[in-house]
């Protein structure tokens, strides 16, 4: 073999060598500048205060874990479960509804359930104003219909059960329904007339109250659901377990500072936080059954 072709063959194996060690470059670590922990929340009020109080929450933890963690919104609600799904999310807010499907679809698994009015539960209402005549859940036929988001629990799905139990098909038996994208847009939306009645979780009229004062007075409950479970802070599935185990005890810990207090009651109205399992949504899932929802169906 001449020379040149051993030279060749010798320049060739270099740059194999170097082009295999560029290819198996490792990834930044997680909970890295190059590498941030993405925090996201779902768009059940108003998305700037959720925001600002994400990110106070994703600072905090940060200074307390010395992990850099990034808070977002999302688009709706589904847009936070499919972006746990597709990694592009590692901690959600879920609601109750998309954290039962996240956790069938993805394995997504809770660490901790949200705390409101000394409860980890909460109800839903179907709200109305008070000068509009209806008086009974019967009356809302033929009227128009306001609802969060088809994914929302309480502005939605459990509300839906209550009416179908009530004798209301809401699919059929309303002149119009209007997806309002949020809970507080759901009470403007019957406080100024668009709507004629409107779901929402209880009480979801504190929420807009300090920008319309009379909005307990205008818009009134119609009827309330049964308890719901609280909404998540989950993780995706093999998430580091030693970061996880930091990023939950951080938050509980926050959740006893007066700024952190402060942060979750921005994001959610959220009084504190407390360790959650997955079958602490057993009930809500043998509800939903009741109902002839099935969340192995609504996953495929």
């Amino acid at each position: 073999m001449s020379r040149r072709i051993l030279l060749f063959l010798a320049m060739l194996t270099v740059l194999t060598v170097l082009v295999g060690t560029a290819g198996c470059k490792k990834a930044p670590a997680l909970g890295t500048e190059e590498n941030p922990i993405i925090m996201s929340f779902v768009p059940s009020g108003d998305t700037q205060e959720i925001i600002a109080g994400g990110e106070q929450l994703a600072r905090m933890i940060s200074e307390r874990t010395g992990l850099v963690v990034k808070a977002n919104v999302g688009t709706d609600f589904a847009a936070v479960r499919e972006a746990m799904g597709a990694g592009k999310a590692h901690i959600g807010w879920l609601n109750t509804f998309n954290y039962v499907l996240a956790h069938e679809k993805y394995g997504v698994e809770v660490a901790l359930v949200t705390v409101r009015f000394g409860s980890t539960s909460y109800k839903g209402q179907i709200i109305v104003r008070a000068d509009s005549g209806i008086q009974s859940l019967q009356d809302l036929k033929g009227k128009v219909m306001c609802w969060v988001d088809p994914n929302s629990t309480s502005g939605y799905i459990i509300p839906r059960i209550m009416l179908k139990a009530n004798g209301i098909d809401p699919d059929a038996d309303f002149a119009k329904t209007v997806e309002a994208g949020s809970h507080n847009n759901v009470v403007v939306a019957v406080y100024n007339g668009d709507c004629d009645a409107g779901a929402t979780y209880s009480d979801a009229r504190s929420s807009v109250e300090k920008d319309i004062a009379d909005v307990k007075e205008k818009v009134v409950v119609l009827a309330t659901t049964a308890d719901i479970p609280n909404d998540t802070v989950s993780f995706i599935k093999d998430f580091p377990a030693d970061m996880r185990q930091k990023i939950v005890q951080a938050l509980l810990d926050i959740a006893q500072t007066e700024e952190g207090k402060a942060a979750l009651k921005t994001v959610y109205s959220i009084e504190g936080l407390k360790p959650a399992e997955d079958s602490f949504y057993d009930a809500f899932r043998a509800d939903l059954s009741k109902a002839g929802i099935n969340i192995e169906d609504l996953v495929k």
